[in-house]
């Protein structure tokens, strides 16, 4: 086989490397549930490419990505059920049909572009597709999983971005704050909560120390979202001014001939303002 730019034939190398007799005996082995890190690990190394501004980078991580929603539909072009059977074009049809249904601006007869009204579309499309979905569901025998206002944020999202999406679909109802003042206020209260968790520690309430910090990270999650802040992008920023400032101790502390395990606390300190300064 020769390397080739037809989707076809990567369709065709995953049926090869999945096939019982002939077939690579790890991909044989893999089920839907055993590559979801997998999955999840390609769709972060495209978001580290494009961070990077790497276009070499991000050819190849799309690439690895593309595999991984290969590799899921031969798997589920296996599947005994024929019901719940699927195959690459599956794939391709149902998301091309979503994408033409949504955009009727775009594809369809209506002409309004702007933005707001493309938005109130898009939404009223989506809730006419989750009805249509139940109704399909419910005449294979198939229990909805999509029965309340939050069920619709997959639960396998990072938690960060899970809690952003929780708050803005609780918004939607009216359920939210109406000022980030408010918001920072209750950042204070369950800040002063972990407090008095950690002034009464004694070993034997860390579930509850735990329990405190889940309700500070999503206060702050919450004010992130108000104030139009991606808080994993905010916190990747904070990650790399962290790289670069522990960076620079270490190389003052190399060109001192020292090593970190030799520095005091305090000279690490001093070392740490100094980076900041630069």
């Amino acid at each position: 086989m020769a390397p080739s730019r037809d989707i076809e034939m990567l369709v065709e190398i995953m049926q090869r490397l999945r096939d019982k007799e002939s077939g690579c005996p790890w991909d044989i082995e893999q089920t839907f549930a055993s590559i979801i890190p997998y999955t999840i690990e390609e769709a972060y190394e495209v978001q580290d490419a494009i961070e990077r501004n790497d276009m070499h980078d991000l050819r190849e991580e799309l690439g690895d990505l593309l595999l991984q929603v290969v590799f899921h539909a031969q798997m589920g072009s296996e599947l005994a059920d024929e019901p719940a059977r699927f195959d690459f074009g599956d794939v391709v049809h149902a998301i091309t049909k979503k994408m033409i249904r949504r955009h009727p601006h775009v594809f369809g007869d209506a002409g309004e572009r702007g933005k707001a009204l493309v938005r109130e579309a898009w939404e009223a499309i989506k809730q006419e597709e989750k009805a249509e979905r139940a109704i399909h569901r419910a005449e294979l025998g198939l229990e909805d999983g999509t029965k309340g206002l939050l069920d619709d944020v997959p639960r396998g999202l990072p938690s960060m971005k899970a809690a952003v999406k929780l708050q803005k679909q609780a918004g939607r109802v009216g359920f939210d704050w109406n000022d980030p003042k408010l918001v920072l206020d209750k950042i204070i209260e369950e800040a002063q909560e972990v407090r008095a968790e950690l002034d009464q520690a004694d070993g034997t309430n860390d579930e509850a120390i735990k329990d405190e910090i889940g309700d500070l990270l999503f206060a702050v999650a919450n004010l992130a979202r108000h104030m139009h802040v991606e808080p994993d992008e905010a916190l990747a920023a904070t990650n790399q001014k962290f790289r670069d400032r522990f960076g620079f101790i270490e190389q003052e502390l190399e060109q001192q001939g020292r090593s970190l395990e030799a520095a005091s606390l305090d000279e690490m300190e001093q070392l740490w303002q100094q980076a900041k300064k630069k």
